[in-house]
């Protein structure tokens, strides 16, 4: 088993958690974590040409569109409220310019950045949500491969809504962030909080861990530290309150408690009431300039 961190390269590390894939496999992963940089990430990380078998599932709501049942009209229903709130959260103070997204899915935010005259650009595996992105803006949708034959300097804003958490090649995804971003330029990255109420509640039933497609699990600390060396400043952090439900409502079905939709927005419900006070949200959003 390689133990070796994917951001320090440091080989010394405990494992935390025992974490079963509850969503698709019922495999089970460890999480490490690092003791010279404090990372978690998950052990052993299955190979490139694997680990697009995890994702093939009619529940992985993010790649879809169109989707039919009462829990997906939901997550529709609350994605539009959240897509609201990350245009504002990622160019709040800044003009309209070239924009990037990582791991943009089916373009939901590029659509909305492009409907207020951003010049879009998205990056995305899944060749289905790469098709579906394309047909939604006039910007290119790219492999993460074609980053490198970007310029320096070329984007005013950046953004990975719950992507950098995914990244197998951390170090390598960290300093094309800072390349690719003009001075002065912003970066927006959503990650999942391990220090959150729900993730100290849930343990190695927490949905957001969400092995083996989750790599790396961040904390305020750790991430802040990881964008720091790269020269680039933490600007504002903020939160995404609902996931916490989602996350919570996920957790349950892990559980496999009855009633998961209201056990779950009442964990919710407490997990944010408690990160007012702490401010540990279940998801956080950091909004980074390069110096």
């Amino acid at each position: 088993m390689n133990n070796i961190c994917p951001w320090c390269g440091s080989e010394k590390a405990q494992i935390k958690l025992l974490v079963k894939d509850e969503f698709l496999t019922k495999e089970d992963f460890n999480i490490c974590e690092c003791l010279s940089c404090g990372l978690l990430y998950t052990i052993p990380r299955p190979s490139k040409d694997k680990i697009g078998l995890y994702y093939k599932s009619e529940e992985y709501y993010s790649h879809k569109e169109n989707k039919k049942g009462f829990i997906p009209k939901v997550y529709e229903t609350i994605k539009k409220f959240n897509l609201k709130h990350k245009y504002k959260l990622a160019s709040n103070g800044i003009k309209a310019g070239k924009v990037l997204d990582i791991g943009c899915g089916v373009g939901d935010f590029l659509h909305t950045a492009e409907t207020h005259n951003w010049e879009c650009t998205g990056v995305e595996p899944s060749e289905d949500a790469k098709a579906i992105a394309q047909k939604r803006t006039k910007g290119e949708i790219i492999s993460s491969e074609e980053l490198e034959t970007i310029p320096d300097c070329y984007f005013d804003l950046i953004t990975m809504w719950h992507v950098l958490e995914h990244i197998d090649n951390l170090k390598w995804q960290v300093k094309q962030l800072q390349r690719l971003t003009k001075p002065n330029g912003r970066i927006v990255i959503a990650v999942p909080n391990h220090k959150s109420y729900d993730a100290q509640y849930y343990k190695e039933q927490w949905a957001a861990y969400d092995v083996p497609r989750h790599l790396n699990h961040f904390n305020r600390k750790t991430l802040t530290k990881i964008f720091k060396s790269e020269g680039l400043e933490l600007k504002k952090v903020d939160k995404l309150p609902w996931d916490a439900y989602y996350i919570s409502y996920m957790s349950e079905q892990y559980k496999q408690h009855s009633l998961p939709l209201l056990k779950g927005a009442f964990r919710g419900l407490v997990s944010n009431l408690k990160a007012k006070r702490t401010g540990e949200w279940s998801s956080i959003v950091y909004v980074f300039e390069k110096k």
